[in-house]
């Protein structure tokens, strides 16, 4: 999915998921999945940065009882990093969330320039 790098986009993009994961019978919890996109869209409309016009864009697959999320955007991947928010800080906890929701997470450059962050949860499907 190509989204606008719009506050708007990250309802988009959950309502895509759901629409597309469901009919595929998950085991995972898609509510779970849910709250990590959004995080991800969030902070790629929020930090996501480019000269030209951009969008932001989610892809997402099954490898074996795993699914994979990536939402892409054309920021710098070293500007990604986990925060220590203070508990009066609004902002920041996105990663953590991720972190303990995911089977794995991870940040690197994107294939379409810009920046990756993708989450995996392993036996998202039966065996």
């Amino acid at each position: 999915m190509t989204l606008y790098p719009t506050p708007e986009s990250v309802p988009r993009a959950r309502r895509w998921f759901r629409r597309f994961i469901e009919r595929h019978d998950p085991v995972c919890c898609v509510d779970d999945c849910l709250v990590m996109l959004s995080e991800l869209v969030t902070s790629a409309v929020a930090y996501g940065e480019s000269e030209e016009e951009w969008r932001v864009r989610v892809d997402w697959w099954r490898i074996g009882d795993a699914l994979c999320v990536n939402v892409h955007n054309p920021g710098t991947p070293t500007r990604v990093h986990m925060c220590s928010p203070s508990d009066e800080d609004t902002h920041g906890r996105g990663l953590q969330l991720i972190d303990v929701l995911a089977d794995d997470w991870s940040v690197g450059p994107s294939p379409y320039g810009g920046t990756v962050v993708s989450f995996v949860l392993h036996k998202a499907w039966p065996e």
